[in-house]
Order: C-alpha cells, then sequence, then structure tokens
C-alpha cells in the first residue's frame, strides 16, 4: 500500500500539471488524443537521454558545468525539442500560437514524470521526498516547457527571419535555465533551496505571462468575441 502511494505520488505531479495547462487554452483546445500521445513520447525520450547522457559522462563529466549545461540540461532539451519540431511544428493541429506550450508542456511532463518514477522506484522515496519533487524537477521542467512552447508558437506563426530567430529562442531560452536549476544543485549542496525558490518564481511568473500573451494570439479569440456579442 506504502508504493502504491509513492507510485501515485509520483505520477500525479505531471498528469495535475499537463491538465492545468491544457485547461489554460481559452479557444480551440486541442484533441486530448494528441496531447496524450505526446505525453507519451515524453516517456519515451527518456531512454536515448539516458544512453546519450551516460556516454556523455563517462567521457566528459566531472566538470559540474559541463554536467549541467551539456550533458543533462543540452541533451534533454535537444531531444524535447526534436521531437516536437518533427513531429508537431507543422501538424495541421498546431492551429493557434498557445499548442505550441500544450505540447512542449506535454512532452516535457511526460519526460518528467518517467523521471518521477524512476526516482521513487529506485531511491524508495517518501511522500515528502516526492512532494519536493512534485514543487521543483516536475514544476521545473513544465516551466522549461512553456518557454519551449511559447516560442515554437511565435515561430510558427511568424515569417522569414522573425520565425527562424525564435525557432533558435524555442531551443537556447529552456536549455539555458534548465542548465542554470541544474548548476545551483551542483555546486550549492548547503544553501541550495535559498536559489532554487526564487528561480522556480521567476520561471512561474515568467511562464505564466507567457501563457497569457499566447492565448491573446490566438486567431480565434476573435470568433469567440463574435459568438459571445451574437449569443
Amino acid at each position: 500500500m506504502l508504493w502504491f502511494s509513492i507510485i501515485a505520488s509520483a505520477l500525479a505531479p505531471g498528469l495535475a500539471l499537463l491538465t492545468y495547462f491544457y485547461l489554460k487554452d481559452r479557444y480551440e483546445q486541442e484533441p486530448l488524443m494528441m496531447v496524450i500521445k505526446v505525453f507519451v513520447l515524453g516517456f519515451l525520450i527518456v531512454v536515448p537521454v539516458m544512453i546519450i547522457q551516460r556516454g556523455m559522462t563517462n567521457g566528459f563529466g566531472g566538470n559540474p558545468y559541463v554536467e549541467s549545461f551539456i550533458i543533462s540540461s543540452f541533451v534533454e532539451e535537444f531531444l524535447k525539442w526534436f521531437v516536437l519540431y518533427h513531429m508537431i511544428y507543422n501538424h495541421t493541429e498546431f492551429d493557434e500560437p498557445y499548442d505550441g506550450i500544450v505540447y512542449a508542456v506535454a512532452i516535457s511532463l511526460g519526460f518528467a514524470t518517467v523521471e518521477n518514477v524512476m526516482y521513487a522506484w529506485y531511491s524508495h522515496a517518501s511522500i515528502g521526498a516526492m512532494f519536493l519533487r512534485a514543487l521543483l524537477p516536475v514544476s521545473g521542467h513544465a516551466m522549461f516547457g512553456v518557454m519551449m512552447g511559447y516560442y515554437l508558437g511565435r515561430a510558427r506563426f511568424s515569417q522569414g527571419a522573425k520565425a527562424k530567430r525564435f525557432l533558435v529562442y524555442s531551443m537556447v531560452i529552456p536549455w539555458f535555465w534548465h542548465g542554470v536549476y541544474d548548476l545551483i544543485l551542483a555546486t550549492m549542496t548547503q544553501y541550495w533551496i535559498w536559489f532554487i525558490v526564487p528561480l522556480m518564481a521567476f520561471l512561474w511568473y515568467g511562464g505564466m505571462g507567457k501563457v497569457t500573451r499566447a492565448n491573446n494570439r490566438s486567431p480565434f479569440r476573435f470568433l469567440k468575441r463574435e459568438e459571445e456579442v451574437n449569443t
């Protein structure tokens, strides 16, 4: 029964956050099965991420900057970005800027959920430890997904050099903040909580602003207003 509680606590944060961001789509919600498929893709990329990270750790491990910004954050964010770009970016269902956030959060939380379950299973984590992970790494992956998805949405509905610039931002910005997050944990072993909490507050504040701006750029907002006026 204890194991059931621990595994449930490992699954719950990712599912809860995914539901939250899915419901934040104010104008044209994505097909639920499509979102679930992307969430499952997040499960699947854990395997190549682990293989690549293990190989890179054997060759380049030991430096906290390399481990934080290259082995950890770059590998994870690049594979998430790569899958989204090749499978979602040009998909017909990607028809408003907020959709980028929905799909990027879905793949990020799928990845984070598997990490959470593995951590719970192999470390015999307590409920308290799982609650802390819900507030930090799982929540962090959600915010990195918001950043990636926001700029993917900007790129999808921009033209020329501007679209290319936003596409670069969609990879570089979550990679940078993920690296900062990992570096704090790797180098500030005693006082990390004093840096992580303000960082997470900053990321959530910026992330929710991006959610609002992405919704405000939806081409469907005018249709909804017309429907409200007509009714």
